[in-house]
């Protein structure tokens, strides 16, 4: 009993020692994880830390695990000093042939086949090095030089000289179709005046669209786009034709037609030309360009608008319909690169929609031609089977437009027009026809007259 006495009192201040540890802890803690925080807010404390803290003690403590990496070399080359290294680095493989023995003797044959192969390995190496300079060469400004005998080439491709050709011929139609008596100087001034014209149009427009051709593929070769000419020698050449053109018009045909010229310059390249990069109107406009040169050729014979020329211009202006939209559906890159604004591009629906319903326009204004009295009734019987093709054309561009559909119009559109032309020739009526009905109708107004007096 007494040995138990005597131990309680130290236990007692054991407990009492501990209970006060513990309440001194508690009372630290909140202090304590504070500074903790703060210390890792200090040192940015994240995760990858912790990861390489690891690290740090698994190589420390396991040094079977640490590894070692190959240290890099000290010599840093230049990546501008790349080419150059790769040039030395390049080497020249030849081929070895094959020695003969020692025994045997070396003959002729064999040395002049070593001798060429050594030639022919020297000219390799030789086209190779040319061939690498050549690049180099390329890269460089190079002076364009014009030359005179150049100079045709190039103007005619100025001046499209196939589309010039086109325009000739639709206002020799229309001044063949005219109800006169053919006169052939009268019908060369005319045909001279309407290409001089369209030559000046066709050089302003490519003029203004210098820009925006160097875009598209199919134009990216012009003179103006190469630079071939200057736009001052395009400019001077436009006027050196525009203004004989006119004037040649005017005063050796008559005013009327003159004045159609100037105004159809005029729609092409004041209207039509900015309008192609605005709206998708441009190409109404540029039908009614197309439509006024078999106009110009009536009235160069007739002096007069009459319907014949209304008649000629109407299927000119419908038969461009069917051929542009079908060129332009399988340009429809090439014109959404040079950022003109076309049908096949923004309104594809409406491309082939009117692309149709022009088709069958010209079935109904080859039936309106003898209306008129322009041809006899044959003409709408024998057109029909070409009309009805390209109609049929047209449906299909319609209903499937694709490349191969859009290719099989434009080309029938080439010949359609031509064949139909020349079928709206021959059933032309003859003047000596239209000469008697003339006097017909006057001696029956006479006698009618004579009748009607007491």
């Amino acid at each position: 009993m007494s040995a138990a006495r005597r131990c309680r009192p130290p236990r007692a201040l054991a407990g009492l020692f501990v209970w006060h540890l513990k309440g001194a802890g508690t009372r630290h803690i909140p202090c304590q994880f504070v500074h903790l925080c703060r210390v890792a807010n200090d040192r940015l404390i994240t995760f990858q830390y912790f990861n390489f803290l690891k690290r740090m003690y698994v190589t420390q403590y396991n040094k079977d695990l640490s590894q070692r990496a190959k240290p890099k070399s000290d010599l840093v080359v230049s990546p501008f000093h790349e080419p150059q290294q790769l040039d030395q680095e390049k080497k020249v493989i030849h081929k070895i042939s094959p020695i003969s023995s020692v025994h045997q003797p070396w003959p002729e044959t064999s040395r002049r086949n070593e001798l060429r192969e050594v030639k022919s390995a020297a000219e390799t190496e030789a086209s190779a090095t040319s061939v690498r300079a050549e690049p180099k060469e390329d890269r460089q400004w190079k002076e364009m030089k014009l030359r005179l005998d150049e100079l045709p080439g190039i103007f005619a491709r100025l001046s499209k000289i196939k589309l010039t050709a086109l325009v000739v011929s639709t206002a020799s139609a229309g001044f063949a179709m005219a109800p006169v008596p053919f006169d052939l100087t009268c019908f060369l001034l005319a045909s001279l005046g309407t290409g001089l014209a369209s030559c000046a149009a066709n050089s302003i427009n490519q003029f203004f669209e210098v820009p925006f051709d160097s875009n598209m593929n199919r134009t990216k070769n012009r003179p103006l786009v190469r630079g071939q000419i200057s736009p001052l020698l395009a400019v001077c050449f436009a006027a050196s034709c525009g203004v004989p053109g006119i004037a040649l018009l005017t005063l050796g045909v008559n005013p009327l037609t003159g004045a159609l010229g100037a105004f159809n310059i005029f729609l092409y390249t004041c209207c039509y030309t900015p309008m192609k990069r605005m709206s998708i109107a441009n190409t109404w406009v540029g039908a009614v360009v197309g439509a006024i040169p078999p106009v110009m050729g009536w009235t160069a014979a007739t002096g007069s608008l009459d319907a014949g020329a209304l008649l000629l211009g109407g299927i000119l202006y419908s038969w461009q319909f069917p051929h542009f939209n079908a060129l332009s559906w399988g340009l429809r890159e090439d014109y959404s690169r040079g950022g003109y604004c076309m049908m096949s591009v923004t309104h594809p629906g409406l491309c082939r929609r009117v692309a149709l319903r022009h088709c069958l326009a010209l079935i109904g204004l080859s039936a309106l031609a003898p209306a008129l009295d322009i041809t006899t009734w044959t003409f709408p019987v024998v057109s029909l089977p070409i009309n009805l093709y390209i109609s049929y054309l047209g449906f299909r561009f319609y209903r499937d437009a694709d490349r191969s559909s859009s290719r099989k119009l434009f080309f029938c559109s080439l010949w359609h027009l031509p064949m139909l032309l020349l079928v709206m020739f021959t059933c032309k009526k003859s003047v000596l026809e239209k000469e008697d009905k003339t006097e017909l109708l006057g001696e029956s107004h006479g006698r009618a007259v004579g009748i009607g007096l007491p």
